[in-house]
Formats: structure tokens, sequence, C-alpha cells
């Protein structure tokens, strides 16, 4: 009887815990939700005025080169580990072709890695803004890239850096996110005359 006790309950184990082959998990991608963008204008020691998206960090640096009249602003977003980087130059009459050269090779210089590089036109008549967005597709170290310039007297260029190794389809969350505020900084400068 014994051996009836043993056995009966081992076969029984045996027979009911056959069943499918236990499946691993797929692989997954971490969800990012990220706030609602609000924008709020940027009205600092600079030549123009624009619009930032309050959910970033206070514009950290703002640098000045006198001799040039160059600024560089930084606009930091932390919890994305991404900086937007713009810089300033005053266009003088042998400067211009130079500045918009130096802005698409910037742009260029992603190829290496890119998958694609997609260019839009942006004209603003009415502010007298006229550039360019790039968005870089793939592993390339910036995901997008502009210049915005009124062809007289100013020149901003920006792009957007993220503070780890580019894993395209690890950023492409974040980097949708800040591709819109790029384009609202666009859209909303005012040139100070």
């Amino acid at each position: 009887m014994t051996i009836k006790k043993i056995l009966l309950p081992a076969i029984a184990v045996v027979l009911f815990s056959c069943g499918n082959d236990p499946l691993p998990k797929p692989k997954a991608m971490l969800r990012l939700d990220y706030q609602i963008p609000k924008y709020a204008k940027v009205d600092v020691h600079l030549p123009f005025i624009f619009e930032k998206n309050t959910n970033a960090d206070k514009i950290s640096k703002i640098k000045l080169d006198g001799i040039n009249n160059t600024y560089g602003v930084d606009i930091n977003y932390p919890s994305m580990k991404g900086t937007i980087y713009l810089t300033y130059k005053k266009v003088n009459a042998t400067n211009l072709d130079t500045l918009l050269r130096d802005a698409q090779n910037l742009t260029q210089k992603h190829t290496i890695k890119a998958d694609e590089i997609e260019s839009i036109i942006y004209e603003n008549p009415q502010q007298n803004v006229f550039g360019m967005f790039y968005e870089v597709g793939g592993n390339a170290a910036s995901q997008s890239q502009f210049y915005v310039t009124d062809s007289i007297h100013h020149f901003l260029s920006g792009s957007l850096y993220f503070y780890a190794k580019p894993n395209y389809d690890s950023i492409l969350p974040a980097a949708n996110y800040l591709k819109n505020d790029i384009k609202r900084i666009m859209e909303s400068i005012e040139w100070k005359e």
C-alpha cells in the first residue's frame, strides 16, 4: 500500500504536469510618456525672442563672443538626457554664404550613420524668418537640426543631441518629442532690430 500511495501521486503529477512548453516572453521596449508641452516666450539678452517648452530646464548657458556677435544657448531636458543647442551669429556683408554652407555641412556629416536625412523648407515672411529643418533618421549623433535667417542681420542654427550612445529605436520617442519643440522654436522666432 505504501508503494501505491507514493506511485499514484507521482504518476498523477507526471501526467498532469505535461502540457505546452513554456515560451519565452518577446522583447519589449519601455513605454515612455512625456508631459504635454506648454510653451512660453523667452526674452533674455539675445537678439531674438523664441518660445521654449516649459517642461525643459531653464536655459543653462548663454555665451557671448563680443568680437563676432555670437551667442550660444543650451536648452536642457535632463529627464530625456538631451539638449537643444542654439547658436546665433550676426550676418554681415560677407558671411551669409559661409554660415549657410556650414549649417548644411554639419547636417551632411551625419550621413555616415544616418539612414536618411529629410529636409523641410521653412518660411515665415511676416516675421522675416526663412530656413531649413533637417530630420536625421538612424543612429546618427543628432536627430534634428535647423537654421533660420532673415538674410540681412540674423542667423540662428540649432541641433539636438542626446547624452547617450545613439540607438535610434531607443531614443525615437524622445527625438520625436523634441523635434516638435525645435519646430516651435523655429516658428516662434522674432528678430530684435
